[in-house]
């Protein structure tokens, strides 16, 4: 990778910090601040809510917890697979002041926005967590203000899911990859697809995109910054490859399971999705490749690209009756065996760096070194309490250049404005 490109993306995050510092709301006040405080001394039941548990990783993790605190028992509230229904119903309870929501599990992007409305229990004084065994890119995004407000709980980064039976040797730039999807055409199946519905995933495939080309949604100095060749480079990329077929058309409605689905039923030559495919695409009945697939990291314009930095942090609500059982809970999640067990089991990425070279895991588990890498060259989309305006201007203008009811150029400065509206406070 160039050192001209790292340097943009190094500045590119010190920006997005910036930009989270710069629009962090007022004192939350008295009243948030007594919410904060009040039962943390208090044990008993509690509920941990998040998304559909496809990997069956929750359930069991939740009974050893059950079996081992007879009287702090966790109830799982399992929302839907839809990172957009999560974050709308977190927002609803959150809102009602629902204390029935004890332990909540965040998208890494929504632990500004969270934090900042006084929806979270900082983890300070008696609520603190130890972090130091944990990735430090995990730690910054469960952190606002320089205040953590989350543990993380597993992390995330792109890989590209090949089909070794057919490719030889994983592409390593995006014009490989291009180049080899004749191969997909001779086998008479699909070459690439991401996530291109309009919902989060487009966010994060068109981050990658542009940052891959060298590009940046913001600049050094926390300001949007996608109306430039390189950016526009990057989405046109796409654009191309849904024109030429190389992307399938009916990847436009494609989420990280439509995604799957396809590659495991042999109808696609790569993929982009998250760690937790392999564990599936390996272990499913159905599964048409599970002896035929391999990992590498996604391609970039001259090596390997910038991963968009994903995850889930675990938050304590501030309406939570029982913040002491609530905190423990936390400190459960990121321990080093349920971090095992999230890879063994789910294919999720540990927050715990040493368990990337865990002879036992990585023998399990042989793309954490791969992984490893992709987060490391991850980077994380905007952090702000304005995200929800944000990603949405990403979504609706990548969406509208993917289906070519706008230019790429048309869309990058469509783009601009609208993330410039967001990023101010005024699209909010």
């Amino acid at each position: 990778m160039k050192n001209t490109r790292a340097k943009g993306r190094v500045a590119s995050i010190a920006g997005i910090a910036v930009v989270g510092l710069l629009l962090a709301s007022c004192s939350s006040g008295s009243s948030a601040s007594n919410d904060a405080k009040s039962g943390q001394d208090s044990r008993g039941p509690i509920t941990y809510v998040q998304g559909k548990d496809n990997s069956n990783v929750v359930r069991p993790l939740i009974a050893k917890w059950n079996k081992a605190h007879p009287d702090e028992k966790v109830t799982f509230k399992e929302q839907s697979d839809q990172a957009d229904q999560q974050h709308d119903d977190l927002v609803q309870h959150f809102q009602a002041k629902d204390d029935n929501y004890d332990v909540v599990d965040v998208d890494v992007v929504w632990t500004a926005e969270f934090a900042a409305k006084s929806w979270l229990t900082p983890l300070t004084g008696d609520m603190k967590i130890d972090t130091s065994k944990l990735l430090p890119s995990t730690v910054k995004t469960a952190t606002y203000n320089d205040t953590l407000y989350a543990a993380p709980q597993t992390s995330d980064g792109a890989l590209l899911y090949y089909r070794k039976d057919l490719v030889k040797t994983p592409p390593t730039t995006w014009d490989e990859m291009m180049k080899d999807c004749s191969i997909a055409k001779d086998a008479g199946i699909g070459c690439y697809a991401g996530q291109f519905a309009k919902y989060e995933g487009l966010t994060v495939n068109a981050s990658e995109a542009i940052n891959g080309a060298g590009g940046a949604v913001l600049n050094g100095s926390g300001k949007p910054d996608v109306d430039t060749s390189d950016a526009k480079a990057g989405l046109q990329k796409l654009v191309d490859a849904f024109q030429d077929g190389n992307i399938p058309k009916e990847a436009i409605t494609y989420q990280e399971e439509q995604g799957r689905q396809a590659f495991e039923d042999g109808k696609l030559l790569f993929l982009r999705n998250w760690p937790y495919v392999y564990s599936l695409a390996k272990t499913d009945g159905s599964s048409k490749v599970k002896d035929t697939f391999g990992i590498a990291p996604i391609p970039g314009a001259d090596g390997v690209g910038a991963s968009t930095l994903g995850g889930h942090n675990a938050a304590i609500s501030v309406y939570s009756k029982h913040k002491a059982t609530a905190h423990d809970f936390l400190e459960f999640l990121i321990s080093n065996d349920t971090q095992k067990f999230f890879a063994t089991q789910g294919s999720l990425a540990p927050v715990i760096g040493d368990l990337y070279t865990d002879q036992e895991l990585t023998a399990k588990l042989p793309y954490l070194p791969t992984l490893l890498e992709s987060i490391k060259s991850a980077e994380p989309r905007p952090v702000t309490p304005f995200y929800p305006a944000v990603t949405k201007a990403i979504q609706d203008n990548t969406y509208a250049a993917l289906k070519g009811s706008k230019s790429v150029d048309s869309a990058m400065q469509d783009m601009q404005a609208a993330l410039t509206s967001a990023t101010d406070g005024s699209g909010n």
